[in-house]
């Protein structure tokens, strides 16, 4: 019997890798995907991706989708406690469906997986890492390979202005600055995929206005065929992973 997983997914390069991993895999069984979203902005955290556009994308994968809403407002901030205390009842949740493993597409930043492994274990459940440790450069070389493909949806401000909607593509990569990873694993860039092997079909995305906002550059990426809306992109929730 296959080992029952909730994929951690934020629709970017890294979670759609890693969800490739597991699919594959004779181990493992993908049963959902976990995704945050600002409950003031209805966007993806981190990311600024549209909540519509995340429900696309889960459909054309044929994954169930769950979407955890997260306060993102000053008189309700999420702060660690607020995130822990939320996703400790989603946790328990899954555990009590027989969901004990939680799947997740970090790659090499230790304090990030000792903190997913220790809230999970007080949950009783664990983390699995299907890309950890491995080379961000060869990595990113092996998503373009395998036909994933993905846009740019927020950029930091010292990786610059020319990135953000961009494609997540050879040229992409031969063009971003030194010392910059290659998958942005340092929290650079953050990516919204719309095909892919793990697709049943692409999902219709277009780049819509660029903002800058807080020290960030993004995107607002839009369903194909819908008029870019004069509003700015809204800002992200306080960073909480």
């Amino acid at each position: 019997m296959k080992t029952r997983v909730v994929m951690s997914w934020s629709g970017g390069k890294d979670s759609a890798m890693a969800l490739y991993e597991l699919a594959r895999s004779d181990e493992f069984e993908v049963v959902a995907l976990l995704t945050a979203i600002s409950e003031e902005y209805k966007r993806i955290s981190h990311h600024g991706v549209r909540e519509a556009l995340l429900d696309a994308q889960a459909q054309a994968i044929g994954i169930p989708l769950e979407k955890v809403y997260l306060p993102s407002n000053n008189s309700h901030p999420c702060t660690n406690q607020v995130y822990e205390d939320i996703m400790g009842a989603v946790m328990r949740r899954y555990k009590a469906q027989g969901v004990m493993t939680v799947g997740f597409g970090d790659l090499f930043l230790e304090d990030l997986r000792a903190w997913r492994e220790k809230n999970l274990a007080q949950e009783g459940m664990k983390a699995i890492f299907p890309l950890w440790k491995r080379d961000t450069a060869v990595l990113a070389r092996e998503i373009l390979v395998l036909g994933f493909k993905a846009y740019l949806s927020c950029v930091e401000g010292k990786v610059g202005p020319g990135f953000v909607g961009r494609s997540y593509d050879a040229s992409l990569l031969r063009d971003l600055p030194a010392g910059i990873d290659p998958c942005g694993e340092y929290g650079e860039f953050h990516s919204f995929v719309y095909a892919g092997p793990i697709f049943k079909h692409p999902v219709a995305v277009q780049v819509g206005q660029i903002v800058i906002r807080e020290g960030r550059y993004y995107a607002d990426l839009l369903p194909a065929g819908v008029a870019d809306a004069a509003t700015a992109v809204a800002a992200e929730i306080p960073a909480v992973n």
